[in-house]
């Protein structure tokens, strides 16, 4: 569920499902993505906050698998980001 918050964008909770976690491959996939969006996405887990474009600010979360992960975006407009980035991670980062 989308959560909207005007002082920060827009937020949604998921869980990494793949059992690698967050590795490198993962992380390039989701930096990727994240490229196209205009304004910043972010990951947030243990109230550590990564620039969701860099691959090395994404392996430093260490995310293992069923880690829970916050995805904001700071422009509503980027909704479409935001969903393709949660059901990556949701759904073992297509591998």
């Amino acid at each position: 569920m989308v959560n909207y918050n005007s002082a920060s964008g827009l937020s949604i909770n998921v869980t990494i499902t793949n059992p690698f976690g967050l590795h490198a491959r993962s992380a390039a996939k989701i930096a990727k993505l994240v490229k196209k969006a205009r304004s910043k996405v972010w990951i947030i887990k243990d109230k550590e906050k990564a620039d969701a474009s860099r691959m090395i600010d994404i392996l430093s979360l260490a995310g293992i698998k069923d880690s829970k992960l916050t995805l904001l975006i700071d422009d509503p407009s980027d909704i479409d980001i935001l969903n393709d980035l949660a059901h990556l991670i949701e759904n073992s980062s297509g591998e």
